[in-house]
């Protein structure tokens, strides 16, 4: 058990256990009392963090070259600001 508790990976996982319960929550019900618009924006940025979460972590990420790393976070932000985009424009 103390190895678990020592391991990078565990509050890795705490963070995106953390962030789907808080999109179910936000797509369920809206149990934080904000609007449908809001509450897809915030969504979709949640999944982006979660990309970046596992990429970084779970896919070896952190050990890649600097230039390859900044090629994914930059296709990563254009994605998730492109999709907040068209659907906020939309």
């Amino acid at each position: 058990m103390t190895t678990l508790l020592k391991s990078a990976a565990t509050p890795v996982w705490a963070v995106l256990m953390i962030t789907t319960i808080t999109s179910y929550l936000l797509g369920e019900d809206h149990a934080f009392g904000v609007s449908t618009q809001t509450a897809s924006v915030l969504i979709l940025t949640l999944a982006v963090v979660k990309v970046m979460f596992v990429t970084e972590f779970f896919m070896e990420m952190r050990y890649a070259p600097l230039p390859l790393r900044l090629a994914f976070i930059g296709w990563g932000l254009v994605v998730a600001l492109s999709t907040v985009g068209i659907y906020l424009l939309g």
